[in-house]
């Protein structure tokens, strides 16, 4: 049998370059050709992995689960921190970000997603939209919520502010090895990590519920996005501030929000409910022998929503 024809989200004039998508490429020439002029160096790296790692927190618990899903609440002052630290990720302002995967999420796998791996390929899914005049523009209607803190708004217009900042500041403390492995470096890495949650986890890993999507979870992109990986939980229960639903699951955004939340800077994390985490499962551990009465409607039902599967 033939498998069913997917209808493109996107036309060819969608995929088509805009000329700020420049500094993208340049980012990575440079990062090469930096590591090929300096030589190879493990301190670099340490420096690059650990800015890739603070900027990551950033982005997964700034732009993601604050802003873009509001999954605990902060004072305004920690809400600014937030958004800055995430904004040195240099990947567009706090509005465009929440903006665009709100969408994603209403969207996701059908027409209107802004990157489905289903509809529209890997490469688009990965980083071809974030590229496109397409989505360049925001969608201010689905972020009036941010709209109203003229802070965010003025981080959102000067975006690229806090990466130029950082750079700088790189630089001073220590010249072209820093600026290179602290920035060049550490921000190519950090991009296609995001990515990857995108891209892969649309594609690879194993589903525990059914959604309308592809959503997949992936213990090996946990680890690399700080546990966003949990990609099926999230679209399952979006609102989680834990995306890692069992302990097992290693979630280390939530475990610093954790930490934050003890002296009071951060509160209200959301949490799946224990009676909607076991609920509506794909995987079966075990099944029982079948009864010796046929079962009601009713009983077939609550069977059938706490099914686990191995």
């Amino acid at each position: 049998m033939s498998s069913p024809q997917v209808t493109p989200n996107t036309t060819v004039a969608d995929r088509s370059f805009n000329v700020r998508s420049i500094p993208f490429f340049l980012i990575h020439i440079l990062a090469v050709a930096g590591v090929v002029w300096l030589g190879w160096s493990w301190s670099g790296l340490l420096l690059a992995v650990a800015l890739y790692y603070v900027r990551m927190f950033g982005v997964t618990g700034g732009y993601h689960r604050l802003f873009s899903h509001k999954s605990f609440k902060t004072s305004r002052p920690v809400q600014f921190l937030f958004a800055l630290l995430a904004t040195t990720s240099a990947q567009k302002g706090v509005i465009w970000w929440a903006s665009h995967h709100r969408q994603h999420h209403k969207y996701s796998d059908q027409l209107g997603d802004v990157h489905s791996a289903k509809l529209d390929g890997f490469w688009w899914s990965h980083v071809g939209w974030i590229l496109s005049d397409k989505f360049e523009p925001t969608d201010e209607a689905k972020v009036k919520d941010l709209t109203k803190f003229p802070e965010l708004v003025w981080l959102d217009k000067y975006s690229l502010v806090p990466p130029t900042l950082l750079g700088v500041g790189l630089f001073l403390a220590g010249g072209w090895w820093a600026l290179v492995w602290g920035l060049f470096v550490s921000t190519s890495l950090l991009w296609h990590g995001t990515f990857t949650i995108n891209s892969l986890t649309h594609v690879w890993g194993s589903q525990r519920y059914e959604t309308t999507d592809n959503s997949r979870n992936n213990f090996i992109l946990a680890l690399v996005t700080m546990g966003e990986g949990w990609h099926n939980n999230h679209h399952y229960y979006q609102r989680s501030c834990s995306q890692g639903f069992y302990w097992w699951e290693i979630d280390p955004t939530y475990y610093i929000l954790r930490a934050m939340s003890a002296v009071g800077l951060v509160w209200d994390l959301h949490r799946v409910p224990k009676n909607v985490r076991d609920a509506h499962l794909v995987e079966q551990t075990e099944v029982e022998a079948p009864p010796t009465t046929k079962p009601s409607t009713s009983t077939v039902a609550a069977a059938a929503a706490s099914v686990i599967v191995r």
